[in-house]
């Protein structure tokens, strides 16, 4: 991990040398740790974390928290909704068994550095739902047999677009009573088209959700295109009239195809998440949460976008209240993502221009798992899930090709032509 890190910014520091500019975005790996396990180790999984809190809230700046609280993972058990994720070129025969809950167990828990991981739900409804509530709570309990009780918290599926909307509203009770939620999971876009911030839906569900007593709102944010309904304009409208709800964005509002820079008032991706809480007067510690999954794990490769991304998210929302969040298991073990993040700086340059806030240890030790800690009010276990325990390869592995052999095997498959002069 730490080679592909050091060769990332070599790439990174010469396409910034050819067009005459800095970097924004730097991962802090020497060259050295390529060679030196021990230190490639520190920088890999961090060092060894002080005592983390006594009870359900935030370290104080500058005491450590060293536990990874990942707020968004998934699993599937049937079907063929998300067969097209890099998790299904696992080698099983069966695609889908590749999204097994053993898997995410075993990728999230075992080979990460995730101590504690929200199963949160798909956008399929009904029968062909491939990650139900019930198949949730086998999740929580697969991981509870292996790692010990407090690993995992559920999400509960509302879908108020779907059907009679007082069935929708009920149907949210009957959940909330029969499972212990941290949060309502909604697709906004889908399967059909609301917004948070209306009359007709929006206002009904966030009723339901204080009756229910579960609090917060989990909504998908982003990464849908041009969809009108996955945008974040109604976050901040939403946020200032019902300040007694908590609204955890996941994906940041991040849109595949937007070159993420400084911000633009008048910008698309992160930035119409950062101008809806604006304009609507939401600021650090308020009751918007700004989430990371498939976001970091997109622009991690382009270390000035990550700059900016994780920049503009700090100044709108301040430290505490940005969460760590993975998308797993839909690219493998989650530990590349949280190591390139535990080793990434913002470069002095734009935080003097941009008055982006440093990452300090205590920034990321909040994002990687005190704010979600506090947020959710629990206190995380030491550390992950050993694996050990499980009998299982060691952490660390992802998909993918590891040596140039694995290379050319991996591109005959789909190109034939491809000569394997590997010797």
């Amino acid at each position: 991990m730490t080679a592909g890190l050091v060769a990332l910014q070599a790439c990174s520091d010469e396409r910034s040398r050819s067009q005459g500019t800095r970097p924004g975005g730097t991962f802090e790996v020497p060259p050295r740790t390529v060679t030196d396990e021990e230190e490639a180790t520190t920088i890999v999984h961090g060092t060894e974390p002080a005592p983390g809190p006594s009870g359900p809230t935030a370290p104080p700046a500058g005491v450590p928290f060293g536990r990874v609280v990942d707020v968004q993972t998934h699993f599937l058990e049937s079907g063929s909704w998300g067969l097209g994720f890099p998790q299904a070129d696992c080698g099983e025969a069966e695609p889908i068994d590749c999204f097994s809950a053993e898997y995410w167990r075993d990728l999230v828990l075992t080979q990460s550095d995730t101590a504690v991981a929200v199963i949160s739900a798909v956008p399929v409804v009904g029968e062909a739902d491939p990650l139900s509530i019930e198949a949730m709570e086998r999740g929580k309990a697969l991981a509870a047999e292996l790692c010990g009780d407090g690993r995992v918290l559920i999400q509960g599926h509302a879908v108020p677009d779907v059907g009679p909307l007082d069935a929708a509203l009920a149907a949210m009770a009957d959940v909330a009573a029969a499972h212990d939620l941290c949060a309502w999971k909604v697709y906004t876009h889908a399967p059909g088209g609301w917004a948070l911030d209306d009359e007709t839906i929006g206002g009904p569900f966030l009723q339901a959700v204080r009756d229910t007593g579960v609090g917060v709102v989990a909504v998908h944010k982003g990464l849908s295109g041009s969809d009108r309904w996955a945008s974040p304009a109604d976050i901040g409208p939403a946020a200032a009239t019902n300040p007694d709800v908590t609204f955890l964005v996941y994906h940041s509002g991040y849109e595949s195809g937007i070159t993420e820079g400084p911000y633009d008032p008048a910008g698309g991706g992160v930035d119409r998440l950062v101008r809806s809480v604006g304009e609507a007067g939401i600021g650090p510690g308020g009751n918007v949460y700004a989430e990371l999954g498939s976001t970091w794990r997109t622009v991690m490769g382009a270390p000035d976008e990550a700059a900016h991304v994780l920049g503009k998210l700090l100044v709108a929302f301040g430290p505490e209240r940005i969460l760590w969040g993975t998308d797993s298991i839909w690219y493998g073990s989650p530990q590349d993502q949280i190591a390139a993040f535990r080793a990434f700086e913002i470069a002095p340059e734009l935080q003097e221009r941009f008055g982006y806030p440093a990452l300090t240890p205590d920034v990321k030790d909040r994002i990687l798992g005190a704010n979600a800690a506090a947020l959710f009010g629990i206190t995380p276990r030491a550390g992950p899930c050993a694996p050990a325990a499980a009998g299982l390869a060691s952490p660390n592995r992802t998909h993918g090709p590891r040596s140039r052999r694995d290379v050319l095997a991996t591109f005959r498959r789909d190109h034939p032509w491809v000569v394997d002069r590997s010797g």
